[in-house]
């Protein structure tokens, strides 16, 4: 009698250690999927300014339509951007086009004068530290799922169950890389 009470305490403690582990990895794999939602939200938000953006500047840099098609057409491809690999690509190439545009109105003192541009401008540059804080805890959240998944015991649940690795939101731009560098 005694052997049997042993041996189902240890399969019942195995079940609850089990069930604990499972829900774990339920639990971070949740924490990822809200993370990119949160960048997804900023995302959605850089895309509702650059119309306007580009609209404003359309009316002083007429003869710069290369920058304001390469702007619009970036910003498409963000929108259609499919998976993490993929997204993180399309916003590489809206920043680098944004930047373009940037430079380019430096050359016009109207334009960088003009307060719907200022206020645009500092609008964008509010959300591109909200998506930068939103990336971040975004991979916070892959490493610490991705570090959940394979290690013991937990990914004995992970691969019984298709736990999968996510990847990281990484910057392609070497430009983004580099050290700003200063000079007087």
């Amino acid at each position: 009698m005694i052997p049997t009470l042993i041996l189902l305490a240890v399969v019942l403690l195995l079940i609850i250690v089990f069930v604990a582990i499972y829900n774990g990895l339920v639990r971070v794999r949740q924490q990822v999927k809200n993370a990119w939602s949160q960048i997804d939200v900023q995302l959605k938000r850089r895309y509702d300014l650059i119309p306007n953006l580009v609209e404003t500047a359309k009316g002083y840099i007429k003869h710069e339509r290369e920058t304001l098609e390469a702007v619009t057409k970036a910003r498409q491809m963000a929108i259609d951007a499919k998976g993490v690999a993929e997204q993180a690509k399309a916003e590489n190439m809206l920043t680098s086009t944004l930047r373009s545009l940037f430079a380019v109105s430096e050359n016009y003192p109207d334009l960088k004068a003009n307060q719907n541009m200022l206020a645009l401008q500092e609008e964008l540059s509010s959300t591109e530290n909200k998506i930068a804080f939103a990336r971040q805890f975004y991979n916070d959240s892959v490493m610490k799922y991705n570090t959940k998944i394979q290690t013991v015991p937990t990914n004995i649940v992970a691969g019984m169950f298709g736990f999968r690795e996510e990847e990281f939101f990484e910057l392609e731009d070497a430009a983004e890389r580099e050290a700003v560098k200063v000079k007087f």
